[in-house]
């Protein structure tokens, strides 16, 4: 493009503007030369056909992490939806390994779920067809005990039924002594007490959690309710007319709440941000992201704190459309005006799935 062109430009615009040469010559030889030649083969790839659109802005993101991390930066990673049944974790205990990931907050389901690849991988089965399905075959599956998440069946006697009444025995063993913990740490002892072995036909080191708990980095998990786990340690707190059995009745007082994680979160950020910038890598939508994100604004608002570090960077990929009150469709700019970024915060919206865009990611962070 002619520079005579662009000057017709505002500054402000003309500075959005990328020109095919200002990024340097091209790359010399065919793609499969480049890339058979590069110490980073599936970066090298990346490079060169991650150029536009969505690929553009993936490849884009995982750049300014990977500088971001070399800097000094450390970064906190959200899991939404079932990414752990989609195994997430072949990825993200990877990275945490390599101590590029410093904080995860998941959904409880999701945390739960890595647990349950661990001890359960080789009974997990797959529909890729399922969009086909009619609900009467829908409801075959539920009879049959087949547990869809989307693509993938959980299999829960051979995960769920299994980790129970382990769990059921450290709550009650709580209640007895008065103590209490977070959700993440009565799962950790699963490990630490050696109470479940890797399935025969797992690989350990694709959990997450596991990766999270060799390391010992903090995990938030708000809402645990929200889970199968959290819906059974429901199930022994009620105590109401309509409990009919004689089962244990555990106080829910013994499971510390998003309340507590939230000041986990305040004391976490505080901490790490003193010499270190924070990033945002979130991986779809919802409260496992909306929660440790405001963390900032609250630190700030609320308890009414000064020299609060501002988020280094966010970026989001996600199947949600921006659209009217959708918080997970919200534009980086939106979260300018909650002051959970600054008009310096990098940030990109991907909008993909997250199982394509996500492994991109990782592989540039881990320099493959």
């Amino acid at each position: 493009m002619k520079k005579s062109t662009l000057g017709k430009l505002s500054p402000n615009l003309r500075k959005h503007i990328l020109t095919e040469g200002g990024a340097g010559v091209a790359a010399s030889g065919t793609l499969s030369s480049y890339v058979t030649k590069s110490k980073t083969p599936v970066s090298a790839f990346a490079e060169r056909t991650l150029n536009h659109c969505n690929g553009g802005a993936t490849l884009a993101a995982a750049q300014w992490l990977k500088e971001h991390l070399a800097n000094g930066g450390k970064l906190v990673v959200t899991l939404a939806g079932a990414l752990s049944s989609f195994q997430v974790g072949v990825m993200l205990a990877e990275l945490i390994r390599k101590d590029k990931v410093h904080l995860v907050s998941a959904t409880a389901a999701n945390h739960e779920e890595s647990y349950y690849r661990y001890v359960a991988h080789s009974h997990y089965a797959y529909i890729p067809r399922y969009t086909e399905l009619t609900p009467e075959q829908e409801a075959e599956l539920r009879d049959a005990g087949l547990r869809r998440i989307t693509d993938t069946f959980l299999p829960e006697d051979e995960s769920v039924r299994i980790m129970e009444p382990h769990l059921l025995a450290m709550w009650k063993d709580a209640q007895k002594k008065g103590e209490r913990y977070y959700p993440h740490e009565y799962f950790r002892r699963l490990f630490a007490k050696g109470l479940i072995k890797p399935d025969t036909g797992a690989n350990a080191d694709d959990c997450w959690a596991y990766a999270a708990y060799k390391k010992n980095i903090p995990i938030v998990i708000p809402g645990f309710e929200d889970s199968t786990m959290g819906n059974i340690f429901a199930s022994y707190c009620y105590d109401g007319k309509h409990r009919k059995d004689d089962g244990p009745r555990l106080d829910p007082m013994l499971m510390k709440t998003g309340l507590e994680y939230f000041g986990l979160m305040y004391d976490w950020y505080m901490d790490a941000s003193k010499k270190s910038p924070i990033a945002f890598l979130q991986l779809g939508g919802g409260i496992s992201a909306d929660f440790p994100i405001c963390a900032v604004p609250s630190l700030k608002h609320d308890l009414k704190l000064k020299g609060v570090r501002d988020w280094a960077g966010f970026i989001e990929i996600g199947s949600s459309p921006m659209s009217y009150g959708s918080y997970s469709g919200a534009g980086g700019k939106e979260k300018i005006t909650w002051d959970k970024l600054s008009t310096s915060s990098y940030y990109q919206i991907i909008q993909s799935d997250v199982t394509v865009v996500f492994p991109w990611i990782a592989a540039v962070l881990l320099g493959l």
